[in-house]
């Protein structure tokens, strides 16, 4: 069961903005995806940002203080810490999280987890509609020879799980708790361990998903992956499901990984999403970070505001709808089922009034 649609999309309940878009006008981002810090605790082999070089930046509080308040106002919906470093290395992760939620922006984490330490927790928990552990194995060995760190972080985020699980359940927070494993030759072997794991520690899912290679990306180590395969491991990861604990198996982000074929010929999704990098630029697209044709400024400079309803940006989305190949992107790009709707809305096919 996938009750979060983790394998899918959301934009189908967003029908106001996405008629709006229909009708030519200029809307706000649902969703934001920002990079807090651009260092990062880990070297996992698999990074799709190695790219950045885990350069040591962070957003700076105040100035982004501000910015949240105006994107709050603006009417983003939506907010995932993330991007090119570990989200909970910048010195206030908390109380951006707690202001973003404030200005009326749902918040999320995804992190490694090593520094998700119970104070930490506290903080996010309250006010997080999710927070996502990278752990990608079972096992202190596996683990630390992925994510090129110490075996005691394994021990270390497992703690701290179930530390927030606890936590969670014993205040009433409504914030869903994840594990993410990313399936690889590795770790096939310890996907159930994992599940199993997760499950007993009262986490809601884990989430095993393909290798998405970035065409930017230095390591090439898993860009041949296969997972055809590893498709029938959904039938024995379902049978460790319960009633409060779920394992979503992205059969269909796999199926994709080795199919690589897009049902649309232009990219529309980035109406509605941006990323904000820990240097405080804007993205138009996460697969092309460091390309200046799809910089759409930067929040030190300009407002939030200025920047979405700019110049610059109404250039770099023409670009797109004129140039862009999407068949060039990344396979399992985020947008990607996004952009397969709103394909369809554009190019609807025939006798679509017989319902």
């Amino acid at each position: 069961m996938d009750r979060f649609r983790i394998d899918s999309h959301k934009l189908q309940y967003h029908v106001g903005r996405v008629h709006d878009w229909l009708e030519g006008k200029n809307v706000y981002p649902i969703y934001i995806e920002v990079g807090p810090s651009g260092a990062c605790n880990h070297r996992c082999r698999f990074c799709g940002l190695d790219f950045m070089k885990y350069e040591r930046r962070f957003l700076d509080w105040g100035m982004f203080q501000a910015r949240l308040e105006e994107m709050g106002r603006l009417g983003v919906k939506s907010m995932m810490h993330a991007g090119e470093g570990e989200p909970l290395l910048h010195p206030n992760l908390v109380e951006i999280v707690q202001a973003g939620k404030r200005s009326g922006i749902d918040q999320a984490v995804t992190t490694n987890g090593v520094l998700f330490t119970p104070d930490k927790a506290q903080g996010i928990l309250p006010h997080a509609e999710w927070v996502r552990v990278s752990l990608d194995a079972a096992s202190r060995d596996v683990y630390a020879y992925l994510h090129r760190t110490r075996p005691e972080d394994f021990d270390q985020v497992i703690e701290n799980l179930t530390q927030a699980a606890r936590m969670r359940y014993a205040n009433g927070w409504p914030c869903a708790l994840g594990i993410q494993m990313l399936l690889l030759p590795e770790n096939r072997h310890e996907a159930k361990t994992l599940a199993a794991i997760a499950r007993d520690i009262g986490v809601d899912y884990l989430a095993i998903k393909p290798y998405s290679q970035h065409p930017l990306g230095i390591s090439r180590e898993y860009q041949d992956i296969n997972y055809q395969e590893d498709l029938a491991l959904e039938d024995d990861l379902r049978q460790l499901s319960t009633p409060e604990f779920h394992v979503v198996f992205r059969v269909r982000a796999m199926r994709k990984w080795d199919s690589a074929t897009r049902s649309y010929a232009r990219c529309h999704a980035l109406a509605f999403w941006t990323y904000i990098d820990a240097g405080g630029s804007l993205w138009a697209c996460s697969n092309f970070l460091g390309d200046e044709r799809f910089r759409l400024g930067n929040l030190y400079e300009e407002s939030f505001e200025d920047i979405w309803e700019g110049e610059r940006r109404r250039r770099v989305l023409e670009w797109v709808q004129k140039e862009l190949d999407p068949h060039q992107c990344r396979v399992n790009c985020r947008m990607d089922e996004v952009n397969r709707y709103l394909w369809d809305l554009k190019n609807p096919p025939d006798h679509v009034n017989f319902l």
